[in-house]
């Protein structure tokens, strides 16, 4: 990548080679390597390092602790541009997820995941950046909606083959991780040679931003990042712990998975443009509320594995809905805070989620129901922010409490 391009003459390029094209190898790489990963992750430490509900929540500790320091790609992109720090990132995803299964023991696992992790958080850090820079305001809700469902669409492939494969092949933990990170890896070094470099037209603030008029998506940030960890720490290894799936059924949930985000999310992104950010992420919240009561409800009162599938299956839709966040910020922030604040955001987001998991895998091992009794209360908070957002949202106008004025003030 050693052209630059302005964005505005992008659209001269063959279509293969325009930013927008690359936004959709960029979706569908990542996952391939990350969702694999995951969808393996509860039975791989189960089976090979006899993980228990305390030791998957010091893993997922050490996950996120990349993700805390997320401000740092402030001071990366001070001498590397995003677009290059993007494709790196997911360089050394597919890298550490390529060779996680060499290291089947407690302290190999933990530095394996904080090496992927790394590449995950900071390339999602820029990746969302980059997205929000590229993309056109009126436009970004459906081409949120459709990258996510590309994103799907692509783990779709390989999940298939692993639900398929996997028992009649003989598969091992080594050959998945090997071919799906091998395959993001791939993709990262063809999109370095064979894009230019997009230059965006306004360029962005090489600084930590903490705006006050912000503060509302900080907080929706937060909570958010709270919440989401309890899911995905928990909600995977209760099925393999409670009810005993093996590789080829938790795969084969994450396909129902996959299917139900490629059907709904370019409608949740639709939906976000016709709704409005307010009314989508209250929607969510509330469902968010239910769901999580009935997986307390899953261990207080024994309901069975099918409504634990289902809820599963419903829970991965409503985060789809998370999109609406993004475009909120977009449309309250100056076009030059997006990248460092994206930064700022994914740290706040990833408070919560470098000490929750360590201290409710101890909660885990008292009360199961208990870990998700108190995200369905998280979410009821998240509802509550949610009501403050406009029914409009733009710079000066941030909160239903905020006057319309000019943007520069604070």
């Amino acid at each position: 990548m050693t052209q630059t391009t302005p964005l505005a003459d992008a659209r001269h390029l063959p279509l293969w080679r325009r930013p927008r094209t690359l936004l959709f190898l960029m979706a569908a790489a990542m996952p391939i390597a990350f969702a694999t990963w995951s969808a393996l992750l509860n039975n791989f430490v189960i089976e090979v390092a006899q993980f228990d509900g305390s030791d998957i929540g010091w893993l997922h500790t050490v996950r996120e602790i990349p993700g805390f320091l997320a401000i740092g790609v402030i001071a990366i992109i001070m001498v590397v541009r995003e677009q290059v720090l993007g494709l790196v990132s997911l360089l050394l995803l597919g890298v550490a997820t390529a060779v996680t299964a060499w290291f089947p023991t407690l302290g190999g696992i933990l530095t394996i995941t904080m090496l992927s992790s790394i590449g995950f958080h900071y390339y999602e850090t820029v990746n969302q950046s980059l997205q929000l820079q590229w993309l056109k305001k009126e436009e970004a809700p459906q081409v949120l909606g459709l990258l996510l469902a590309t994103g799907s669409a692509a783990t779709l492939c390989s999940y298939g083959l692993l639900v398929v494969l996997w028992e009649p092949l003989g598969l091992t933990y080594n050959i998945v991780y090997m071919l799906a990170g091998g395959v993001t890896a791939a993709i990262a070094i063809f999109a370095m040679i064979a894009y230019p470099q997009f230059e965006a037209p306004n360029p962005q603030v090489k600084k930590m931003v903490l705006r006050k008029r912000y503060w509302l998506y900080y907080a929706l940030q937060f909570m958010a990042g709270a919440r989401r960890q309890i899911f995905v720490v928990f909600a995977g290894f209760m099925m393999v712990e409670r009810f005993g799936f093996e590789v080829h059924e938790v795969t084969g949930l994450f396909l129902i998975n996959l299917v139900a985000n490629m059907i709904f999310a370019p409608l949740l992104g639709r939906a976000v443009a016709r709704f409005g950010e307010r009314r989508t992420l209250m929607f969510e919240y509330v469902g968010l509320v239910c769901v999580f009561s009935a997986y307390g409800g899953i261990y207080y009162f024994s309901w069975g594995v099918v409504l634990a599938s289902v809820l599963y299956v419903i829970d991965h839709i409503f985060f789809g809905l998370a999109l609406a966040l993004k475009t909120y910020f977009q449309k309250i922030a100056d076009p030059g805070d997006i990248a460092p604040t994206a930064a700022v955001a994914f740290t706040i987001n990833h408070i919560a989620a470098v000490f929750l998991p360590a201290l409710l895998g101890y909660l885990w091992l008292v009360s199961p129901g208990g870990v998700f009794v108190l995200a369905a209360g998280m979410a009821a908070g998240s509802l509550c922010l949610s009501m403050l957002i406009p029914r409009h949202p733009e710079p000066g106008h941030e909160t239903i409490f905020a006057r319309p004025i000019p943007a520069a003030a604070e």
